[in-house]
């Protein structure tokens, strides 16, 4: 039973494969937020508030879903935000993610970025939590 145990445990922490859909610093969407998007129609709204007319890249929504960090409006450049990973937790999965800063005595152009990323993982129902990591 214990071997047992340790098996479901190490599976609830494998991280979940994923993979980049896009990424930049110049997003239409110009508020923090985080998102699950679980199916087309979710999707090409999202998209169309993020890129406008460009064409959405294609997520198969039988077998995936995207998430996403958007870190919302940022004075300068050097602004950055990575999911690094997902993974299983009990209570659903937690996508982690980074966010990169200029640092204080960098010189940076002075103008407005909206930094995110998108990314698809295998579909899952439940709950997703996001976690800012250092």
């Amino acid at each position: 039973m214990r071997v047992l145990s340790l098996l479901i445990a190490l599976v609830l922490q494998a991280a979940a494969p994923m993979r980049t859909i896009d990424q930049g610093t110049q997003s239409g969407i110009d508020d923090a937020r985080n998102v699950v998007v679980r199916s087309a129609d979710e999707w090409s709204r999202l998209w169309r508030a993020n890129a406008g007319d460009k064409p959405a890249p294609p997520v198969d929504f039988t077998k995936e879903m995207v998430v996403g960090v958007f870190l919302g409006s940022r004075p300068t450049a050097g602004y950055s935000v990575q999911i690094t990973g997902a993974r299983e937790a009990p209570d659903g999965l937690v996508v982690q993610y980074r966010v990169g800063s200029p640092p204080r005595d960098m010189m940076t152009a002075q103008v407005i970025t909206t930094p995110y990323h998108l990314v698809a993982l295998p579909k899952r129902a439940g709950d997703v939590k996001f976690e800012k990591v250092p």
